[in-house]
């Protein structure tokens, strides 16, 4: 097959692709550019697709004999990807860019410019498991090390560019053997600290970023009850289940801690409460990608619904009709936030998802406490 290998400068993505040379795939390396900023390079480990991540991405092109070039799709990210996120963060909600990048860019974007160049997949460094049935149903699965386990991020693809990718480090044990791999390789990138954070904030400080872009724009913070107890600079700095930088003048009567309950940016308003009003046993979410198309999704179903990249995935009942995906949960999960994914999985299978837009909260009273 000929496949265009997506090559961030990272260890995996190289040794994805070093894994498609070595099945006898017809590999062409391509890495996105994504910033047009010359001063964006890597902090630490934090970030991506740097200036450094595209020499790295060469380097590795070369070493495997590969032909390699570079795209830049910095206008498409930006579009797509950050004024979504700032958008989201001026809604009340909060975005997940690492979800919105992997649908618009690493597979709409590139798997469309893909197919027009008569390439058969897209090979990336992720960290998830396709499975092939007899029937010829592709099914996503999480990774067989669930550490690195990226399934979360990639369930919003679709089935259509599920079938057009390959993620050869699926099956693989742990990060410690792709970095042996791709020493034993000769991969300069063998040692590269791991990426995070979020790639265009380079600094780390997102609250700082968003201030930038949005501004300041002070209102009231107040509690369940509705009494004002304090002041912040703009609503869209705050996030459900935020306990740090709330800076209250005076503590709750009961000197309990606070937490943001709510983020409410039509009034400009801050929620806070205790900690009780955080759970909740019912999630909704919109906009919703059914990958498992074998399945039928509007009939109820037993399974698990992870809410956060890494988080834990949790017992429910989930079904999605007239563009609706709801999950009733059989144990309450605290902080859930609109704008982050709910992905829905049957075992290790991934069936769908969608973007969070309600929660129903279940409050317990001290005798249950």
């Amino acid at each position: 097959m000929r496949v265009l290998a997506a090559l961030s400068g990272g260890v995996d993505s190289a040794v994805a692709a070093a894994r498609a040379v070595d099945a006898g795939h017809d590999v062409v390396g391509v890495h996105m550019a994504l910033s047009r900023n010359r001063d964006l390079h890597r902090n630490g480990s934090r970030g991506c697709c740097s200036i450094e991540d595209s020499n790295d991405a060469r380097r590795a092109a070369d070493l495997l004999g590969i032909p390699f070039y570079v795209w830049d799709l910095s206008e498409e990210f930006h579009d797509t990807v950050i004024a979504d996120f700032v958008s989201e963060y001026e809604a009340g909600r909060t975005p997940n860019p690492c979800v919105r990048c992997n649908q618009h860019i690493k597979f709409d974007e590139l798997l469309s410019r893909a197919q027009v160049l008569d390439f058969d997949a897209v090979c990336t460094g992720h960290y998830a498991r396709i499975e092939v049935r007899s029937d010829g149903v592709r099914e996503l699965h999480r990774a067989a090390d669930m550490a690195k386990d990226q399934s979360y991020v990639l369930a919003v693809m679709g089935h259509e560019r599920l079938a057009q990718s390959m993620f050869p480090l699926g099956t693989i044990a742990s990060k410690e053997e792709v970095r042996a791999e791709a020493a034993a390789r000769g991969l300069g990138v063998s040692n590269k600290p791991d990426s995070y954070d979020i790639c265009f904030v380079a600094d780390g400080d997102t609250m700082g970023f968003l201030h930038r872009q949005l501004g300041e724009q002070p209102g009231e913070i107040v509690d369940e009850t509705g009494a004002v107890v304090g002041e912040h600079a703009g609503a869209y700095a705050f996030t459900v289940g935020q306990r740090k930088g709330l800076r209250l003048p005076r503590p709750s009567a009961d000197g309990a801690p606070r937490y943001v309950t709510s983020v409410n940016t039509s009034t400009n308003t801050v929620v806070v409460g205790p900690e009780t009003l955080l759970t909740v046993t019912e999630i909704t979410g919109e906009n919703p990608t059914w990958l498992a198309t074998d399945v039928d999704s509007s009939q109820e179903r037993e399974c698990t619904v992870q809410v956060r990249a890494h988080g834990t995935a949790i017992p429910a009942t989930a079904v999605l009709r007239e563009g609706v995906l709801t999950a009733r949960l059989h144990e309450g999960i605290r902080g859930v936030a609109a704008g982050q994914s709910m992905v829905v999985y049957a075992g290790t299978r991934v069936l769908g998802e969608a973007t969070i837009a309600g929660r129903d909260a279940h409050i317990r009273s001290e005798a249950s406490r």
